[in-house]
């Protein structure tokens, strides 16, 4: 596939780097490994106009990524409304509550798929999620098994600065003990995609939710599918590719 190797090919090219020697892949979780999003936007909206913030469900998509204490801080402070510390650690916890009273979130058809391919080609997955939902994290080894282990999760609890600041992807690198041509991003969300473009990644990312492709390749995606199945039947060439070029 033409674009595969020319988005591969423009990568090298801007960062300087002759080729890339492929370690590991960096997931994002929510709209990516889960079908969770939905939940999230729901939970989110119900809980935030419980205590006189105005953010809908469609909104919760353009904030996906971010921590809890960054969302409900940027919201309250566009509302006028100067919220503290604990207030939004007990708001969060209302949020995480009403998340877990939504019914059951199921894996994303051709996440486990990919995944399989991802370690049969002895490479390891890396999780790094602006999440801190234990009902989702607790879960990764029973649906994912033997994939990731905690030394290479990246979660709200790890950063000080959520996405779309790139510190949750320059993270995953140090505690992968990656160089930055040794691992491909998947994500999801704009800002999510923004994080990883920010941090010098390659970004591959599927559209899964609401949000138009344009914000996707807005905020840097350097490819982009429909789904991640459709990644899934992309993914021997993407490996392929950027295991063979060079430039």
């Amino acid at each position: 596939m033409e674009y595969i190797q020319q988005a591969l090919t423009d990568y090298l090219k801007k960062n300087s780097y002759q080729r890339l020697d492929l370690k590991a892949i960096l997931f994002d979780m929510d709209g990516v490994l889960y079908d969770s999003m939905p939940n999230h936007a729901s939970s989110w909206a119900k809980v935030m106009q419980s205590h006189g913030l105005n953010m809908t469900e469609e909104e919760a998509y353009y904030h996906e990524g971010r921590t809890g204490d960054d969302t409900i801080n940027i919201i309250s402070q566009r509302e006028g409304m100067n919220i503290g510390t604990e207030e939004r650690k007990n708001i969060y916890q209302e949020k995480v509550n009403a998340f877990g009273n939504c019914p059951a979130v199921i894996p994303i058809t051709g996440s486990a798929e990919i995944l399989q391919k991802v370690k049969d080609k002895n490479l390891f997955a890396m999780l790094v999620t602006g999440s801190g939902q234990p009902s989702l994290l607790d879960r990764l080894n029973n649906d994912f098994p033997n994939t990731f282990v905690r030394e290479r999760m990246v979660t709200s609890f790890d950063v000080s600065k959520g996405k779309p600041n790139p510190e949750p992807y320059l993270t995953a690198l140090d505690k992968g003990g990656l160089q930055k041509w040794e691992a491909l991003v998947v994500e999801n969300a704009p800002l999510g995609v923004e994080a990883a473009h920010t941090a010098g990644l390659f970004t591959i990312a599927v559209n899964t939710g609401p949000l138009p492709d344009s914000c996707l390749l807005d905020a840097g995606a350097n490819l982009l599918f429909p789904s991640m199945t459709a990644l899934c039947e992309a993914w021997d060439t993407i490996f392929q590719t950027a295991k063979d070029i060079q430039v």
